[in-house]
């Protein structure tokens, strides 16, 4: 068993010590998307933590999970293709991956939350926001942006050094995951290779749907218009149709 693993095991305990617990939730037959939720029913607002690309949402938001947990009903949910959530459906849009997150909580009876979205989950949840006002109250965005249109899709790819998204998100080698993690994150410590190893194995499975992840993700700037949220909308580094 690898360190990663190791560290996932001793992980997922001390979350369910602080009360946070996994629970797969059949969305419709066929999809199934995996939250973390609290092991026992609650009152205290719901807050609901969106990964980004590189890793499931418990690997990306543990520290904010365990801070909040004893406040808030905290809910960490995996995106299609993440972690333990699965599809046998051919749709990969970010609406659709809204919507499974929103059918999911709405079936664990969250009838309000506030969203916290990172990247590609900030985007997941713009949408959020849009298609289901009842749902989200609130959210909070970093590193984000409301849709990833072609324009800002090349300056930011250009700004990274990068020819496409699964080249950047979706590295082939351990040099390559090491630069992801350097760029994707604050003044992270560099780890031993056999860590990035791991990390590598990771983001290998469903590497044929991610890259139809990100092809879906892309969308022309004629398309995309700036919707109507009546939500108090935070947003942080969020880069903005017409930015560069």
């Amino acid at each position: 068993m690898g360190l990663l693993k190791i560290y996932k095991f001793f992980l997922h305990g001390v979350l369910k010590l602080a009360g946070i617990s996994p629970k797969k939730i059949e969305i419709q037959p066929g999809t199934v998307v995996n939250f973390w939720v609290p092991t026992q029913t609650t009152t205290k607002p719901a807050v609901v933590f969106l990964h980004g690309f590189a890793f499931d949402g418990i690997l990306t938001w543990q520290f904010q999970a365990l801070a909040l947990a004893k406040h808030y009903s905290v809910y960490v949910p995996d995106f299609v293709f993440f972690g333990d959530s699965i599809t046998d459906k051919s749709e990969r849009s970010v609406e659709f991956q809204a919507e499974c997150i929103a059918k999911g909580l709405k079936k664990l009876g969250v009838q309000k939350c506030t969203l916290v979205g990172f990247s590609y989950g900030g985007m997941v949840g713009f949408k959020m926001a849009e298609i289901y006002p009842e749902l989200v109250h609130s959210m909070v965005a970093t590193c984000s942006t409301m849709a990833l249109t072609e324009s800002i899709s090349k300056a930011r790819l250009h700004r990274l050094g990068f020819n496409s998204w699964p080249d950047f998100l979706l590295p082939d080698s351990v040099q390559g995951v090491e630069t992801l993690v350097q760029l994707a994150s604050h003044s992270f410590p560099k780890f031993p290779n056999f860590i990035y190893k791991e990390i590598l194995e990771g983001i290998c499975k469903y590497r044929r749907e991610k890259v139809e992840l990100l092809k879906a993700l892309v969308i022309s700037d004629e398309e995309f218009t700036v919707p109507s949220y009546h939500q108090k909308l935070v947003a942080e580094d969020t880069c903005f149709v017409g930015e560069e």
